[in-house]
């Protein structure tokens, strides 16, 4: 019998693991957004100086966020006994050099923009169960690396439609521990996959929202909980668009929403013409720094951080595929 699992889908960690440190660094656009102040590094453009492309340079993001999560609990690399790390590039090639680097086992995870909340469930689950006493967790993306890969290279100035969203230049890097003194990680709940047909690729936050809804719906009902036992649910970058869906289908079935939001509509300010809001997987692990931040100041003590992916790619495209989406959420508590 499954003891740590509560109804369908939520793990009940029975030792709670720790984020006892973490670490974000963001392009210049993320800086300049409403959370500015609470990266730990702006780059001045999004490929750094002599780099030879975007995708280097979002590799060293990754890399560089780890280095400095690291650095912030007084550790080394070869303290961490895994790494799990994601990207939206093709084989997570981010994720694997930024691995070679570290040089210690790696678990390389692909959930499109879901991938950090992925990494807390998977990272948490290892602690938990004995197999780990500390794990590091990454994910990053880049506009620009983003864009050529999924959509139209930024060179072409290819019109974007309202619904579109902007992919976050960013990384996230966390430190987690099996004991000691932080946010503790307490459930973690494992979506499914969901396809309502939507295979608009500028028109993400439609296409994920379902599964944003069924992750939190199962979530509630594996707990036995409303959402108004959470200060806040945040979902990873439904953006505004994907974000009213949600809102409509947790109404729909007698959900509260007041306390619902979305890291995508976070980042961004209004005037600085992202349209529907950030995405990517630098979105969520950019944000939930700055999330982290509040809870160490009591403004949280519980939050539901649910990272929503479409699991699109360019050879799925081509072959006329629909988008299928993931959510993955993870209750982190501060008491």
């Amino acid at each position: 019998m499954a003891q740590k699992k509560m109804g369908k889908q939520t793990w009940q960690f029975a030792s709670p693991p720790v984020i006892t440190s973490w670490a974000s660094i963001v392009g210049p656009k993320e800086g300049e957004g409403p959370l500015g102040n609470y990266f730990d590094m702006i780059l001045e453009k999004n490929m750094e100086k002599g780099d030879k492309s975007w995708e280097k340079s979002e590799q060293k993001l990754m890399q560089h966020s780890m280095e400095l999560a690291l650095e912030k609990d007084g550790m080394q690399p070869g303290e961490l006994d895994f790494y799990l790390a994601g990207d939206l590039l093709n084989q997570i090639i981010n994720a694997n050099f930024t691995a070679r680097f570290l040089g210690i086992p790696f678990f390389g995870l692909y959930g499109a923009c879901s991938t950090l909340t992925e990494g807390l469930a998977l990272g948490s689950a290892l602690l938990d169960g004995g197999f780990a006493d500390k794990v590091g967790i990454s994910a990053s993306s880049h506009h620009d690396t983003a864009e050529r890969q999924l959509r139209y290279p930024t060179e072409l100035g290819a019109q974007r439609p309202m619904t579109a969203q902007w992919t976050v230049t960013g990384a996230g890097s966390y430190v987690l521990k099996a004991s000691g003194a932080g946010i503790r990680i307490t459930q973690a709940t494992v979506g499914k996959i969901k396809d309502l047909g939507v295979g608009n690729a500028n028109d993400m936050g439609t296409a994920m929202a379902p599964a944003a809804f069924d992750t939190v719906k199962t979530h509630l009902e594996d707990m036995g909980r409303k959402t108004s036992d959470y200060d806040l649910i945040v979902t990873g970058d439904l953006g505004g668009v994907g974000l009213n869906v949600l809102k409509e289908m947790l109404r729909a079935e007698g959900f509260g929403v007041d306390n619902v939001s979305d890291c995508g509509v976070m980042i961004y300010r209004p005037d600085q013409d992202t349209h529907s809001g950030g995405s990517g997987c630098g979105c969520s692990a950019a944000v939930l720094t700055y999330l982290l931040h509040e809870m160490k100041q009591k403004k949280y003590r519980r939050i539901l951080v649910v990272g929503t992916g479409a699991l699109l790619s360019p050879t799925s495209a081509f072959q006329g595929e629909s988008i299928p989406s993931i959510a993955h959420g993870v209750v982190l508590e501060n008491y």
